[in-house]
Formats: C-alpha cells, structure tokens, sequence
C-alpha cells in the first residue's frame, strides 16, 4: 500500500503525530519528511512530550528521540504505558535515535515501544513505519469499540458468567416498572470482599480474580432465576431482588455473609479465608425508585460496614442485628406481601411461611366452609399450622 494512502481524518484532518528530539535541525528535518501527511507537534525533551500529551487528546502517535534532558525516551515510554488514561497509555510510539545498538531497541521494545529506526532512514521509509502502525491503532481501537458495544448489548459478561452492568440496569428498569404495577418491593444488595487489596498484594490480581469467580458462583446458586448478580467494580458484586422485602433482603445478606465467613480456599499450600461487607437497600424502604440511586445507597453502606470494620451487613437503621431480624420474620407475615412474593416467583420464601399463612386465614376458610360447605380439610389446616408445618 503507498505511504500516502492514509492521510486524513474523517472530518479532513491530517493526524497529529508529537515528534520528541532536543535537536531543532532533527526536528526540522523529520517535519520536513512527513509534511503533507501529519500535522506535527514539536517539544524539545520527555518531560515536555509528557505535558503535551495529557492536553491535547489529538495527538495519535509518538515519534521520540532516546538521550534527552529531564526526561529521556525511555522515561517517557514507561509513563505512557504507566498511564491510567487509555487515549495515552495505548498510544504506538516510534523510537527515533542514532544509536544503533541492538541493547537499546531490545529495552525499548521491552518498555513497549511499537517501532525503531535510527537517524538518517529515508522519508518514504519512515513515513511507512508510522502509516503503519497509525492504521494497525486505528484498527485496535475500532475493535475495541466494537467489542464493547457488544459487551454493552449482552446480557453476560464472558469472563465473570454474570449478568453485565448494562444488563443489570436494563433489567432493573424493568423491575421498577414491574413492581410500580403490582406494588410490590426490590431488594439491593452491594457485597463488597473486604481483604481485596491485600490479597492482590500478596497473590497477586490473578489469584484474586478466581475467588471472585469462586463468590460469584457460590451467590449464583442461592438467589432465583429472575434476581440479578452482576461484578460491581474490582471487588464487588450488586445483587437485585424483585418482590423480595427489605427484612428479606436482610436475612439473605446475614446467611450469605455467614456462610462465606466459614468458606476455606486453598491456594498451593496456603488456606485463605474471606469476609464480606455487605450493603442493603429496599425501594419500599428507602424511598428509591430509580435503579442507580437504590445501587448507589446499598454501595454507600457497604462501604460503611467496610469502614467499621468489616464481616457485616449494614442497612438503613446502621448494622443489622440478626436477632431483631429472625424477630421479625416470626412474626405473622402479610397475606399481600406473600402473595406479591409468589408473583415473585419466590415460592420458597413464601413456603417457610405456610402455618403462619395458614393460621393467618383459618377465620376466612372457617367462614368460607359455612357458607359453602365445600369439605374444606380444616381439621388438617388446623393441625399444620399447630405443628409448624411439622407432622
């Protein structure tokens, strides 16, 4: 392909390559050869590169001399791919220098450099080594954007299995809707490791990685088909519960805290446990009907029961207590609300809750069956609330 076939922009212009030399003549010399093709910006050393590079967002390609003062090409190499911005951290770079010894391309490629040549390469061969590699940038980032549009419109993320946040979003919009309509509540859940930075410390992002996944499909294989798991962040995971109350919401944190608690995993000769900090939140509860705000309070108080200590649950009154939970779920539930848990589909939450359930409506069957006499079983009703369901 000639040099020259990729030369502007959609919008007509010229990409700005920064060229980096304390020479002004090689500067010069090197404009001179891809005038026509770039738009240059010139600076005389590292340290100045740097400075441009973070406010200028045009800028899509380097081309740096090695041996410079305040900052030489390789300083300027390592803080560019040490870069948290991505638009400067994947930027390709061309080293540039006389010195043709094989040490130096090796720590410059080494350092991530994309290209070397040496002082004194003819124009057209110059030009070819940046037209290439701007139309290999441009192609990486055209996947990448691809990519993530398409993680975008997925409902699960290929490395986690889990829902995306996109999806979760989506989903919980869905549910807001759903429970405007039948009036029912949505349970929130941010569960937040509370050892992640040491664990990355001393095993490194790898091993943290795998107990992530490990937490994810154990959480996966206690919650319903129609809740959503999805990774919050680097060591979170948010959890949505439609239909399901807050005293709910609750019980499930404490059990599921409880059970990671005793959770041993072992890596090579070492056992490592894990504690979790877990915030919750209820849109009946705490008044939030947008999705992003109820997530956003259960992230805060996660942090919270991080902050105070963490291994616990926190919800809207501070930690929750779990005997004042247990208290309330023994109490007599609400015929509604085991109904809008059914329309759920939270049938096993509504099972544990059948002889009080059933207690709760005797009078009506009572008055039911004299009304109609249908041979209702009120005898036998009577006994499985007696019995708790027992017998």
């Amino acid at each position: 392909m000639d040099p020259g076939a990729l030369t502007t922009d959609g919008d007509g212009r010229l990409p700005r390559i920064l060229v980096v030399d304390d020479s002004r003549m090689v500067r010069a010399s090197i404009v001179k050869h891809i005038r026509g093709r770039f738009e240059a910006r010139e600076e005389p050393d590292g340290e100045a590169a740097w400075e441009a590079l973070l406010v200028d967002p045009a800028i899509e390609i380097v081309l740096t001399d090695i041996g410079m003062p305040r900052l030489d090409g390789y300083g300027l190499l390592g803080r560019l791919r040490a870069s948290k911005l991505p638009r400067v951290r994947d930027l390709p770079v061309v080293i540039i220098s006389g010195d043709e010894d094989e040490s130096a391309r090796a720590r410059a490629l080494a350092l991530g450099a994309n290209g070397f040549v040496t002082k004194g390469t003819g124009g057209v061969e110059l030009l070819a080594t940046l037209m290439s590699l701007l139309r290999l940038s441009k192609a990486q980032g055209e996947l990448e954007r691809s990519r993530a549009a398409l993680e975008r419109q997925s409902p699960v993320d290929p490395e986690s299995g889990l829902a995306t946040e996109a999806y979760l979003e989506h989903h919980g919009a869905q549910a807001v809707a759903e429970a405007r309509r039948r009036q029912a509540d949505i349970g929130a859940m941010v569960i937040e490791i509370d050892q992640f930075d040491e664990l990355a410390t001393r095993y490194g992002v790898q091993v943290v990685q795998l107990i992530l996944r490990k937490l994810g499909k154990l959480v996966s294989g206690r919650i319903r088909a129609e809740d959503t798991l999805s990774q919050h962040g680097q060591a979170c995971f948010a959890l949505l519960s439609p239909g399901i109350d807050r005293v709910s919401t609750c019980a499930f944190a404490l059990r599921l805290r409880a059970s990671v608690e005793k959770l041993v995993m072992a890596y090579r000769d070492e056992r490592i446990r894990v504690t979790l900090s877990i915030g919750v939140a209820s849109a009946v509860t705490d008044g939030r009907e947008a999705i992003g705000a109820l997530l956003t309070l259960a992230q805060e108080r996660a942090t919270q029961a991080h902050t105070a200590g963490g291994n616990r649950v926190v919800a809207e009154g501070g930690e929750v207590d779990p005997a004042a939970i247990e208290r309330e779920l023994a109490r007599v539930p609400s015929v509604d609300g085991a109904l809008r848990l059914l329309r759920a589909g939270a049938r096993d939450e509504v099972a544990g809750q059948l002889p009080e359930l059933v207690g709760a409506l005797l009078p009506l069957l009572e008055l039911l069956e004299s009304r109609l006499q249908s041979g209702l079983p009120l005898a036998r009703l009577r006994e499985f609330h007696d019995k708790g369901g027992g017998g």
